[in-house]
């Protein structure tokens, strides 16, 4: 895996819940999300769904819709992350997971990493 995906990892991905969740938003942007159908999709409660939630919208990965969150990353640049951890998580799951164990290792390399990837906005 790459730094730069590491990163992207350490910064945004807190544990293997928002990287479900972030995958399953992806796989369909049209589609809006709420806790509540989040919650019985990944069978978690309630409260920790829009936790997570929250979480990829503040990341900038998520945006609030009258109907929900939607995928929706704020710049290309957490687009392609996303995409590129997708498809590591795919090939190397192991290495993703350990990834997202060895960042809650280290709080503050993790705050300073989230700053790293606000890229430029994305194209219209």
């Amino acid at each position: 895996m790459d730094e730069e995906l590491a990163l992207f990892i350490r910064g945004t991905i807190r544990s293997v819940w928002a990287l479900e969740t972030l995958l399953l938003v992806r796989r369909d942007p049209a589609q809006a999300w709420t806790s509540e159908s989040l919650a019985r999709e990944l069978r978690g409660n309630v409260k920790l769904a829009a936790d997570l939630l929250s979480a990829l919208e503040t990341a900038g990965l998520l945006a609030r819709r009258e109907d929900g969150f939607a995928y929706a990353p704020a710049t290309s640049a957490l687009d392609d992350l996303s995409l590129r951890l997708e498809q590591t998580y795919r090939q190397r799951p192991v290495a993703v997971i350990n990834a997202i164990v060895a960042s809650r290792d280290d709080p503050v390399r993790s705050f300073a990493d989230a700053f790293r990837f606000r890229g430029d906005p994305k194209k219209p």
